[in-house]
């Protein structure tokens, strides 16, 4: 799909692969009356996608209205959206029409929906499903034929497990989702962002182009946005007011870079820290994996001891053994394994042990236990499940999370 005549008309710069891939779906699903759900952080540009698919649909030559709900009072949020009738509340002196009704035949753009409340979100489902609406004060049902396109920088599951939002609303919304990128995750963009802001403003304030070293240019495009696109645009304003060099340097960039500590920049580290508080969040990330791994190394401790007491039965020495040979460890840098080596009490113990030494324990190759915290939290949801014969509802509570977030990561993980 070519989509450089979207990309110069809506002014948007870049050519990564997520951002094709909702420009794109945007496009594909214009034509049709399909609820739109736009996800991204803050600052992207999910203002552009209604638009784009505004402006591609049958509807292009009706109205376009769009609505930050995060911007209206909660207590007028009703009739803003579906109007109001003369003296349905003080201060009603006329009636008036909502967006929904002057928004017939055209398209509605929900920004920040998350941010509706509850009881609103109730009548929105409506609208969607049956098309219909109540004003403020009235008892007459109305038609609207509208097409709904909503954003949100809300985790959106998370929300509807803390009550927030309504679960069958977030899926008559989502019927086609379109996420949009943060800017960190779209490197191969930055320096073209920068490049046009840099002319924009060039253009605006009547002064030189400003240009970036090659360091500052890296700098600039390992920094991790947390603004996104907006913060951009903002540094690239400030650089070419307050800046009279126009070849700017890396450490000139320095200056307009806040919270460098939370960005993927290199980072000193004092070297008397001792406390977890001093720790950034990928050392304490990996203390905590590490504080895993002493814990199950003291758990395969004491399973060895019991072996050594003959605590355990023949049958439950089997199971053991054969997990150590799915581990693949290495039997003589593993204690367990020369408990193992104790002499069997039975003639069936010993065949067994036999087959365990010919085995891959043989290997004298040390394979490091996986530190990737999506394989430690595959097998803790396993373990759960196999404990409680694979109920959700009691492995969610041994787990400490709800049994809808369980099924999304048992299918996630495909334990199913």
């Amino acid at each position: 799909m070519n989509l450089q005549p979207i990309k110069q008309r809506f002014s948007i710069i870049g050519n990564n692969d997520g951002l094709n891939r909702a420009l794109e779906t945007a496009v594909r699903v214009a034509s049709t009356d399909l609820s739109i759900l736009v996800t991204g952080e803050s600052g992207v540009g999910k203002e552009a996608i209604p638009q784009i698919i505004h402006s591609q649909s049958p509807r292009k030559h009706n109205s376009y209205i769009a609505v930050n709900c995060g911007a209206i009072p909660s207590g007028t949020m009703d009739s803003e959206l579906f109007g109001h009738v003369k003296g349905s509340f003080t201060g009603a002196g006329t009636e008036r029409k909502g967006y929904f009704e002057e928004a017939s035949g055209g398209t509605i753009f929900l920004d920040e929906v998350a941010e509706m409340p509850l009881e609103t979100q109730v009548k929105l489902l409506r609208v969607l499903e049956a098309g219909e609406f109540l004003k403020v004060g009235s008892s007459k049902v109305q038609k609207t034929d509208v097409r709904i396109v909503a954003a949100t920088n809300v985790d959106i599951p998370k929300a509807i497990d803390a009550g927030k939002f309504r679960e069958d609303l977030y899926y008559r919304l989502n019927t086609v989702p379109i996420h949009l990128p943060p800017l960190r995750k779209r490197k191969e963009d930055i320096h073209l962002l920068f490049r046009k802001f840099a002319a924009d403003f060039s253009e605006k304030y009547r002064t030189p182009l400003i240009r970036l070293s090659d360091e500052a240019r890296e700098m600039l495009e390992r920094y991790y946005w947390h603004g996104n696109i907006r913060q951009l645009k903002n540094i690239t304003e400030q650089l070419n007011v307050l800046e009279e060099e126009r070849n700017v340097s890396a450490q000139t960039l320095l200056k307009y870079l806040p919270d460098l500590s939370k960005s993927n920049l290199p980072a000193t580290r004092q070297s008397n820290s001792g406390s977890d508080s001093d720790l950034n969040e990928r050392e304490i990330l990996y203390k905590i994996l590490f504080d895993l791994r002493n814990e199950m190394n003291d758990l395969k401790k004491l399973v060895g001891d019991l072996l050594k007491d003959g605590s355990i039965s023949d049958e439950d020495t089997q199971i053991i053994k054969e997990l150590y040979t799915e581990a693949e460890t290495d039997p003589a840098k593993d204690p367990e394994y020369q408990a193992l080596q104790l002499p069997a009490h039975t003639s069936e113990a010993n065949a067994a042990q036999a087959e365990f030494q010919d085995s891959n324990f043989h290997q004298h190759q040390e394979v490091e236990e996986s530190l990737n915290l999506e394989d430690q939290e595959r097998i803790l949801i396993k373990k759960a499940l196999e404990k409680h014969n694979g109920k959700r509802k009691y492995a969610a509570e041994e787990l400490g999370v709800s049994e809808r977030t369980l099924y999304r990561k048992i299918k996630e993980y495909e334990l199913s």
